[in-house]
C-alpha cells in the first residue's frame, strides 16, 4: 500500500472519532525513521484513547503494521508507530507543552487533498 492511501487511513481514523487540530507532516527532510507524523488532540483521557484504538483498528483492517502502541493506558499521549507514519494521539495540555509541531513541522501535508483520496481497499472484513 503506498504512503498516501495510509495517510488516508489515519486520517480518516483520527476524523471518525472527532479529534480536534489534526495536523500531518512529511518527515522525510528530518529522519530517516518515518516518513510521516500525525498529531491530533482529544479532548479526555477516554477520547484520547478511542482515537488511538481506532486508528489501530483500521490500519488492521487494511493490513497495515502496527509495530508499537505506547501511552495507552493513560491517555493523555498515545503514540501508534504504523512503520511509515506515526501518530501522536494527544490531550490539548501535553500537546501545548510538548510542541511537537515545532519538532516536525517544517513540511505540513495538505489534509483536504488526503481527504479527497478515494479509501484504498480492505484486505480484511470489517
Amino acid at each position: 500500500m503506498n504512503l498516501e492511501q495510509q495517510e488516508k487511513i489515519v486520517l480518516e481514523a483520527l476524523e471518525d472519532v472527532k479529534g480536534h487540530d489534526i495536523r500531518a507532516f512529511d518527515t522525510t527532510p528530518l529522519t530517516s525513521l518515518f516518513d510521516r507524523v500525525f498529531i491530533a488532540t482529544g479532548t479526555s483521557n477516554r477520547q484520547t484513547s478511542s482515537m488511538a484504538n481506532e486508528v489501530v483498528r483500521q490500519a488492521r483492517k487494511y493490513a497495515l503494521d502496527v509495530v508499537a502502541i505506547e501511552g495507552q493506558t493513560e491517555g493523555e499521549w498515545v503514540l501508534i508507530d504504523l512503520g511509515d507514519i506515526v501518530v501522536h494521539c494527544m490531550q490539548a495540555a501535553i500537546r501545548d507543552y510538548y510542541q511537537l509541531e515545532d519538532l516536525w513541522g517544517d513540511h505540513p501535508l495538505d489534509l483536504d487533498k488526503i481527504r479527497a483520496l478515494p479509501m484504498p481497499a480492505k484486505n480484511k472484513p470489517d
